[in-house]
């Protein structure tokens, strides 16, 4: 069967609003695990056993993108509430720069109410680090998909500071509540440290400094990569079949010597999220996609299911991709992805995966059933009979090849 031909029906199911968690348990790592190993075999655990039941001197790979404060509410001189959730930087285009940014920037964003805001400047009145701003908002294009809104601002402080004092965390429209101060932390993983995401990495929301400290006791390597997710991670596939659905674009970054370091293909690489999940297979694509002439900047999202592709060893895709950095003296891989997972899809990297409970007809059951051979749904099923919490501050899956 093609891929593009999967219909989305069958990824379908029966999701009661009572087994979404509207909040984490107040301590992390006590929420449940439930264990898929490489024989199909389920087992129940407490979240914080979860470095004995990885495999021996595997590699644990963890996303350290930071949820920014992506939502901004604007007030209209006449009262109008106009909501501006930030998506990704247009100029500077780079995130770091961007962010460093001191008078002006425009971000590509949604835009709540919008037809109250057909034209004009919005202000907002702030105090960062005591001193007294305006940040200004102009819309300056609009689309179906969305509006570029440039943003400026008086005073001499960053936009990462503007954003942090004025906006808020845009937690998942699937909570079905506002933002609430806790959420500030509870929506952040601990090894957060790289401002992009509008959303969480989930899976990594579990863990704590004391699991990771006995994941190196117990001889695992850590490492960690980049993927800013976009708000299409929320976005459930609304199509009749996955063909007719169009991937968001997401940046990921990724260390030249950990792309060297995989290639050697020394350890079992056991990736925190979905989001780890999609940067490291786009790894091998990119590779895959040097090794072809072009140049590693973007995954395509047919890629790896396309009659073009060279379908390389996973060693040498790595490899090459690591070689075409180091030749040109880049100690860091910035790319973009589109990659969808689907059944049909081969894994070339990750042996193993710490993820969450997803949403029914979502991209990301898509990717869970192309790695445990369709059985997504016996696991499923198992969760909702033996009361495991859903989605983004539920309860956790680990699942091994």
């Amino acid at each position: 069967m093609n891929v593009k031909d999967i219909d989305i029906e069958e990824f379908n199911y029966p999701l009661p609003d009572e087994r979404i968690a509207r909040h984490p348990l107040s301590e992390r790592a006590s929420c449940r695990l439930l264990v898929r190993d490489h024989d199909g075999n389920l087992s129940e655990h407490r979240f914080d056993e979860i470095p004995s039941l990885l495999p021996p001197e595997s590699m644990l790979v963890y996303n350290n993108t930071k949820v920014i404060n992506a939502r901004l509410r604007f007030r209209k001189p006449g009262g109008a509430r106009i909501e501006i959730f930030c998506l990704e930087p247009v100029e500077p285009r780079d995130y770091q720069q961007s962010f460093a940014a001191g008078r002006c920037c425009s971000w590509s964003c949604f835009v709540g109410n919008s037809k109250r805001w057909k034209n004009g400047i919005l202000e907002m009145p702030l105090t960062v680090g005591g001193e007294e701003i305006i940040l200004c908002a102009e819309r300056l294009e609009k689309s179906d998909a969305g509006s570029i809104v440039g943003f400026s601002w008086t005073g001499g402080v960053s936009f990462s500071q503007i954003i942090e004092a004025a906006g808020e965390i845009p937690i998942p429209p699937y909570l079905n509540r506002d933002t609430e101060e806790t959420d500030a932390e509870d929506y952040q993983t601990v090894f957060s440290r790289v401002e992009g995401s509008v959303a969480a990495p989930t899976a990594g929301l579990h863990f704590t400094p004391e699991v990771l400290e006995q994941v190196d006791a117990c001889g695992i390597v850590r490492r960690e990569l980049t993927l800013h997710v976009g708000a299409g991670t929320f976005q459930p596939v609304k199509t009749a079949t996955i063909g007719e659905h169009g991937m968001h674009s997401e940046f990921i970054s990724v260390e030249t010597a950990l792309i060297r370091e995989l290639s050697r293909g020394q350890r079992r690489v056991i990736a925190v999220g979905t989001t780890s999940v999609r940067t490291l297979e786009s790894l091998y694509h990119l590779g895959c996609v040097v090794a072809q002439g072009g140049e590693p900047d973007m995954v395509e999202q047919w890629y790896p299911y396309s009659e073009s592709h060279p379908a390389l060893p996973t060693a040498e895709a790595l490899g090459a991709l690591a070689d075409w950095l180091e030749k040109n003296s880049m100690d860091r891989l910035t790319a973009s992805t589109r990659i969808i997972i689907a059944p049909g899809y081969d894994y070339k990297v990750v042996d193993g995966m710490v993820t969450n409970f997803h949403q029914p007809q979502s991209t990301l059951l898509l990717l869970v059933s192309a790695f445990t051979g369709g059985d997504w749904r016996r696991m499923y099923d198992y969760a909702l009979d033996s009361g495991f919490r859903f989605l983004s501050y539920g309860d956790a899956q680990l699942l091994l090849k």
